[in-house]
């Protein structure tokens, strides 16, 4: 089988196969793991962890849970000058190994590298799909170099501008809602550490500007990769990481302080400045974080996001996560929906029976919380509109939960 995109969702499938036994090839545009800057913190709760449970042999799912970060207590709203606007407590403290009841924060870094451990000689770097051709016996997958492979199943994990979904729904292409967001982080130093403002300290939180809002979040890893990885599995390399404070400035791409040139082609300086820019009235403390951030780390998005469609005729090429059901990343619900959607894809693909068939159960099942996902991220936009900041997104999926939602999966 190939998987077009080593992000989360196609590694994690990846897994998931080998694991069943199943010869699978994942094939990436990028030309190595680091090529692009792709996030850092991520909101991970049980739709991921059972996911990954699912498909990661039991060691690397033990080193998931290992370097997963330190629960907040509290989601908080602050204004610009660090004024207490609002205070949620988080939900009461659950079993950290206990994947049924995850609810925390992991490096987006780290858990890619788990999720590619033992996948070296099944992950082809530099090969973009650029269209396929379906014939009864399989796929011959075509790629931008001209080269070609054949593959009995075809799945597009290659993300939100997915060239599999551009050939299987041409009419399926996301939208872009106008919103930009620049991420960043700042390394805990010392130095930086006294700056956190205490609310900071005690979870998420969201800080709100007129029509400009920053939302930050503390990773703090329960063991450090490096170490984590050296005590349960020590043929796993991870690179070394420490904690850090994730921020993101986010706001209609008009209201982002003016330069010359667009936002999508600027280099990592000058997003910084422009971010730096964006809260220059707040409190010296927030604009000290900001100001002490890796420059060269900071990137840019614009937030896309997908429209439903109605049911296609299954066949031997699918689709899961971003290159489907695209959504704001403000609801913290791409990731652990991409990892659903490759742990229920994996048991629909080594369930044995008919293969297109199972196949297209699979993609009844995604549309219907993959889409929800997307509509509930929608609403969250449109109530974002209506308080004037995007910041609300953020609150809105922070805060806490209803019991009794998640099931495993087995």
């Amino acid at each position: 089988m190939a998987v077009a995109g080593a992000g989360l969702g196609g590694l994690c499938l990846a897994q998931g196969l080998l694991r069943a036994g199943v010869d699978v090839d994942v094939y990436e545009r990028d030309a190595a793991p680091d090529s692009r800057r792709q996030g850092y913190r991520l909101h991970v709760d049980a739709r991921a962890a059972l996911a990954l449970e699912k498909c990661l042999p039991p060691r690397l799912f033990r080193l998931f849970l290992a370097t997963a970060g330190r629960p907040g207590s509290r989601v908080t709203v602050l204004s610009g000058r660090l004024r207490v606007l609002h205070q949620t407590p988080a939900s009461p403290p659950r079993d950290p190994d206990d994947p049924a009841t995850l609810s925390t924060s992991v490096d987006r870094g780290t858990l890619r590298e788990i999720l590619a451990a033992g996948l070296a000689e099944r992950i082809h770097y530099g090969h973009e799909v650029a269209d396929y051709e379906q014939d009864p016996d399989g796929v011959t997958l075509r790629f931008v170099d001209g080269s070609t492979t054949r593959a009995d199943v075809l799945v597009g994990a290659d993300g939100v501008s997915s060239a599999v979904r551009r050939v299987l729904l041409p009419h399926a292409q996301p939208v872009d809602t106008g919103t930009r967001i620049i991420y960043g982080r700042t390394l805990l130093d010392d130095a930086a550490r006294r700056l956190v403002p205490p609310a900071m300290s005690d979870g998420f939180t969201a800080i709100l500007g007129g029509h400009v809002g920053l939302a930050a979040g503390l990773v703090e890893f329960r063991r450090r990769p490096v170490d984590a990885a050296a005590a349960i599995a020590p043929d796993v390399r991870l690179s070394p990481a420490g904690d850090y404070l994730m921020w993101a400035v986010s706001a209609p791409r008009d209201r982002l302080p003016a330069f010359d040139g667009t936002l999508e082609e600027a280099d990592a300086t000058t997003l910084h400045s422009v971010a730096c820019r964006a809260i220059r009235s707040w409190h010296p403390d927030l604009r000290a974080l900001l100001g002490a951030a890796a420059v060269e780390e900071t990137f840019v998005i614009r937030v896309l996001s997908s429209r439903r469609v109605p049911a296609w005729v299954p066949s031997r090429v699918t689709l899961l996560g971003d290159a489907i059901h695209a959504m704001s990343p403000a609801r913290g619900s791409g990731a652990n929906t991409a990892l659903m959607d490759a742990a229920h894809l994996c048991e629909a693909l080594t369930g044995g029976g008919d293969l297109v068939g199972a196949i297209g159960d699979y993609e009844e099942r995604m549309r219907d919380y993959g889409f929800a996902a997307v509509e509930a991220s929608r609403q969250a936009e449109a109530e974002a509109a209506r308080r004037r900041n995007l910041l609300w997104l953020w609150v809105v999926d922070h805060l806490p939960k209803p019991r009794g939602t998640a099931k495993r999966t087995r």
